[in-house]
């Protein structure tokens, strides 16, 4: 229809950056409810996209390089050619800032992008949480109303697993050249089997990049049910409504899990901020300088709280 708005989101990952951004989604929804809203993102969270109700499309961004003409230009066409009228960035990353160039400049912008019609420019939003800093952005370009979304729509059948209740979800895993974010797999180990004994099924959860140390976590306790690599971010929602629990390292499924509402422990160390990027919700944070001097004590203490 010629008279229906185009409206462009950028959000091109990672996993705990797009799931903090899915209130900002549902508020921007809620503000174009006429709307054709386009996603722009990246491969990997294009599924758990189009599964929501936010967007009526979703493109792949491929992310091609300076010297990638080609694919720039094919790039700057299919922007063009979108007819936006308002892009919301909230990757506001350099990349994605460069897109308001390609496209000359003419929709309106919100971002930081040199010129765009609607800068977020409080020199202080990089020591803010990125749920605030996305919040007071789209305050300023309208959208006044940013809460946690309703994930009710992510429908996925975890029963395929053969899990029986209850269950507690374990994270041990984390990006590879970061292993300083990693709790060791030894005291996972050890969780999992203080959760066994509780009579609480410990569920691994892990890409296949994790298997070797998800794979001894669960030899060390066979009550162990390792699903690396066989779920889904869909998958993973679903099981979150279901657990009693997780325990996990500062990585993005522990952002799944804390959106769909499990009482949720994150550790922490040196290498990230929780006052930054921590997972919102029924979450209890533990941070030490290093993992490695986080005790199974304090980790089991804090668990204990919030089990039923």
């Amino acid at each position: 229809m010629p008279d229906t708005e185009n409206i462009l989101v950028i959000k091109l990952g990672a996993l705990g950056d797009f799931v903090q951004a899915m209130g900002p989604f549902a508020a921007i929804r809620a503000h174009h409810p006429d709307a054709h809203i386009t996603l722009l993102t990246t491969a990997p969270f294009a599924d758990l996209a189009r599964a929501s109700p936010w967007f009526d499309e979703v493109w792949i961004d491929t992310r091609p390089k300076a010297w990638q003409l080609g694919r720039l230009l094919a790039l700057r066409a299919r922007l063009r050619g979108g007819n936006f009228s308002r892009v919301y960035d909230l990757q506001t990353s350099d990349r994605s800032s460069s897109y308001f160039r390609l496209m000359g400049r003419k929709p309106e912008w919100s971002g930081i992008a040199k010129g765009c019609s609607h800068p977020h420019a409080n020199p202080r939003r990089d020591s803010m949480h990125t749920i605030e800093r996305q919040r007071e952005q789209l305050a300023t370009a309208g959208v006044a109303a940013v809460a946690a979304p309703d994930l009710g729509w992510a429908k996925a059948d975890p029963g395929r697993y053969g899990l029986s209740a209850p269950f507690a979800l374990l994270c041990p895993g984390g990006a590879a050249h970061r292993p300083a974010k990693r709790w060791p797999s030894e005291r996972f180990a050890a969780l999992a089997r203080w959760l066994a004994e509780r009579e609480l099924t410990p569920v691994l959860l892990g890409t296949d990049k994790e298997a070797a140390e998800l794979r001894a976590i669960a030899e060390a306790c066979p009550d162990v049910v390792d699903l690396c690599g066989k779920t889904s971010v869909l998958d993973i929602l679903a099981l979150a409504r279901q657990a009693v629990a997780a325990v996990g390292n500062d990585t993005g499924p522990m952002h799944l899990i804390a959106a769909g509402g499990c009482p949720s422990v994150v550790l922490f160390s040196h290498e990230s901020d929780p006052a930054l990027c921590a997972p919102r919700g029924r979450v209890t944070v533990l941070r030490r300088p290093s993992l490695a001097d986080l005790e199974e004590s304090e980790v089991q203490s804090a668990l204990e709280r919030v089990l039923p």
